[in-house]
C-alpha cells in the first residue's frame, strides 16, 4: 500500500514544495496583532488544503484569540487504530529583520535548504503531514489509519486557549495515540527518536530597597543595596557543582537509571564548546553534559537588572533590582512544588533591609516520558531506520513542548514526538531553514510509519 504513497511523493515532490512555499508565504506571526489576519489566512490555507485532501469533517474553532483547525477522518474503519495529529501554523516574529538573507515570508532554496520562517517551526512539518494524506488518498482513495488533527494558531505564545479545548472538548480529540512532529533529530540525516521531554516552570525576584536612587556616597554603609541583596539570593540557589541548593529541589526526582544512560551514551551528541563558544562544559557533578541536559533538572538565571545600565559611571544605590529564574524539570517533578520551594527559599535566605517579592511563572509543564520500547515507538524507529538508512538512536530533549504535558494528563494517551528538524534550523532566528533531505526522507518515514501502525 505504501508503494503508491511514495512514488506520488516523488513524482509531485515540485508541486508540493510549491504548495509549502505558498503555506510559509503566509507571515502568521502570532504574537504581534498586525498580523491577525495573516494568521486566519494560515488557518484558511490548512482548512482548504484539508477539504481537497479530502477530509469531509475540516472546521476552524474560534477561541479567545487565534483559530484552531480541527479535522477527523474515519474512513479506515472502527478496527483501524486512530491518531490525533497536532501541529502549529503560527511562527515567530522576524526580528532583527536586517540580519535575514533573503526575505522570511518569501521561501528561497539555498545549498539544498529552504529557507523561510515557520519552514523547521512548524510549517514545515505540519505540512509533510498533509502532504502525505494527500498522497495516500490520490493513489489508494483512503487513509491507512483513522485521523484527528489540530493544529492550532498560538504555540509561539503558549498555546493560550488549547488547553481549555482540549479540555471541554474531550470526547472530540480523543484517539489511540498522537503524532507531534515539532522537534527535531540529533543531527542531519540522523533518525531520532525523542522518547522524553523535560517540563519547565519559573519564577521572578524582585528586590526593593528604598523608594528612589540614593546617592552612593552619602547613603553607602546605612542602606542595603537591592543589586547586592538579589546576587546574594541568587549565588546561595546553585553551587560550583552545579547542584542546586533549594532544599526540597530533588526530593521527587525520578533517577536516571543505567539503561537510560547507555542509551545517552550512545547518542550522537553536540559538541558544546564548539557549538556555544565557551572553554568547557560544566555538568552536575556525577553526571556528563549530555545526562544533565537530558535527564536531569536545571536551575538558570535568563535575566537580571537593576540600576544604571548607561556609559560611565553613575555613583547610585539602586532602589530595585529584578532577576527572572527558570528551571527545567524531569520526570517525578511538579511545577507547582517547585515554585513553591523556590519561594520559600528566598524568603529563608533574604538578607534584612530589603523588601522581595516573588512573582511566580503562569505557564508552566510537568515532563513528559513514554518508555523507549513501547510498541509504536519501536514502529516509529523502525519507518526513520528505512527512510534514512540509518540506525534510530533515542534521546530525551532538554527542551519543553506544553501540549505534550496537556494530551498526557488529559487523555493518557501514548505520544509519538516524529520530529524531522536539524540543529542548523535556526529555530527563533533569522534565517530559519529546513533541509530538503528531511522534507523528502520525513515523508518518506510517515509512509512506512502509518502503513505500519495499520497493522
Amino acid at each position: 500500500m505504501s508503494e503508491k504513497a511514495l512514488n506520488y511523493i516523488q513524482e509531485n515532490r515540485a508541486s508540493l514544495l510549491e504548495k509549502l512555499n505558498e503555506f510559509l508565504s503566509i507571515p502568521s506571526v502570532s504574537t504581534d496583532s498586525s498580523h491577525k489576519d495573516d494568521v486566519r489566512n494560515a488557518a484558511d490555507f490548512i482548512i482548504t488544503y484539508l477539504k481537497e485532501i479530502g477530509f469531509e469533517n475540516a472546521e476552524i474553532q474560534e477561541t479567545a484569540g487565534h483559530p484552531l483547525v480541527f479535522a477527523e477522518y474515519n474512513g479506515a474503519g472502527a478496527d483501524a487504530p486512530t491518531v490525533l495529529f497536532y501541529g502549529h501554523y503560527d511562527v515567530q516574529p522576524v526580528d532583527p529583520i536586517e540580519l535575514w538573507e533573503s526575505d522570511p515570508f518569501k521561501p528561497e532554496v539555498r545549498d539544498g535548504r529552504l529557507y523561510a520562517r515557520g519552514s523547521s517551526d512548524d510549517k514545515g512539518q505540519v505540512f509533510m503531514h498533509l502532504a502525505v494524506f494527500e498522497a495516500y488518498m490520490n493513489t489508494e482513495g483512503e487513509l491507512p489509519i483513522n485521523v484527528k488533527v489540530c493544529i492550532e494558531g498560538e504555540e509561539e505564545i503558549g498555546s493560550e486557549n488549547l488547553y481549555h479545548i482540549l479540555m471541554e472538548k474531550k470526547e472530540q480529540f480523543q484517539a489511540d495515540f498522537a503524532v507531534i512532529s515539532d522537534s527535531g533529530m540529533a543531527a542531519k540525516n540522523q533518525p531520532t527518536i525523542l522518547y522524553g521531554l523535560k517540563g519547565f516552570t519559573g519564577i521572578e525576584i524582585t528586590v526593593n530597597g528604598p523608594d528612589h536612587d540614593l546617592h552612593s556616597g552619602m547613603y553607602g554603609g546605612a542602606v542595603r543595596n537591592p543589586i547586592m541583596a538579589l546576587s546574594h539570593i541568587l549565588s546561595s540557589m546553585k553551587d560550583e557543582n552545579e547542584v542546586i541548593t533549594v532544599d526540597g529541589f530533588y526530593d521527587d526526582v525520578e533517577p536516571l537509571t543505567e539503561d537510560e544512560r547507555k542509551l545517552m551514551e550512545q547518542a550522537p551528541g553536540e559538541d558544546f564548546v564548539e557549538t556555544a563558544g565557551v572553554p568547557e562544559t560544566v555538568s552536575e557533578k556525577g553526571y556528563t553534559a549530555k545526562e544533565h541536559t537530558m535527564g536531569r533538572p536545571t536551575f538558570e538565571i535568563n535575566g537580571i537588572y537593576g540600576g544604571y545600565q548607561g556609559e560611565g559611571t553613575k555613583t547610585i544605590i539602586p532602589s530595585q533590582a529584578t532577576a527572572k529564574i527558570t528551571c527545567r524539570l524531569v520526570p517525578g517533578q511538579d511545577p507547582g512544588k517547585i515554585q513553591a520551594l523556590l519561594e520559600a527559599h528566598v524568603n529563608k535566605v533574604a538578607p534584612s533591609g530589603v523588601n522581595v517579592e516573588v512573582k511566580k511563572e503562569k505557564l508552566s509543564a510537568r515532563a513528559y516520558k513514554v518508555e523507549p520500547t513501547h510498541p509504536l515507538i519501536k514502529k516509529a524507529a523502525e519507518s526513520y531506520t528505512k527512510a534514512f538508512g540509518k540506525d534510530t538512536v533515542y534521546l530525551r530533549m532538554g527542551g519543553s513542548i506544553p501540549v505534550v504535558e496537556w494530551i498526557d494528563d488529559i487523555y493518557k494517551m501514548p505520544i509519538i514526538l516524529l520530529g524531522f528538524g536539524t540543529p542548523e534550523d535556526r529555530l527563533h532566528s533569522p534565517n530559519e531553514s529546513f533541509p530538503l533531505d528531511s522534507f523528502d526522507k520525513g515523508m518518506e518515514t510517515l509512509v512506512y510509519y502509518w502503513n505500519e501502525v495499520k497493522n
